[in-house]
């Protein structure tokens, strides 16, 4: 008999490696088109040169709050239940890529069709860049 191997887990410092590649990855990526928007004339070519990158579809987030509960509180909830956020009415809102907070903004009614909303961007915030 054969004892079953057990699966392999992912430790935390892989993780954290692989973040800090990902990060100095868009900081680099950042700062190439930075670049090449600030050279005159360049702004057509760099658009097509750079075509691949911005078509990759990346995951985007609005986040309104957050809270926490204890599970009992959690199970309990129903149709029709409210749930506190740690944030209050006008309050900014995250604007979240992947994971990371990359600005954040207010809601607004979008004019081309009010039954929707949008963000309006109301801060960018700064990429730190990883050692």
């Amino acid at each position: 008999m054969s004892k079953a191997q057990p699966k392999p887990e992912v430790e935390k410092p892989e993780i954290e490696a692989e973040d800090d590649q990902l990060n100095r990855a868009i900081e680099e990526l950042r700062g190439v088109l930075s670049e090449e928007e600030k050279r005159p004339g360049a702004a057509p070519a760099a658009a097509a040169g750079n075509s691949v990158i911005f078509d990759i579809p990346v995951e985007v987030q609005i986040v309104l709050g957050s809270t926490e509960m204890p599970v009992s509180d959690l199970m309990t909830l129903q149709k029709g239940s409210t749930v506190a956020l740690d944030r209050r009415i006008g309050e900014p809102v995250d604007v979240v890529v992947n994971g990371r907070r990359i600005a954040r903004g207010e809601i607004t009614v979008l004019e081309s069709d009010p039954s929707r909303f949008g963000i309006r961007l109301t801060e960018i915030v700064a990429a730190t860049k990883s050692a």
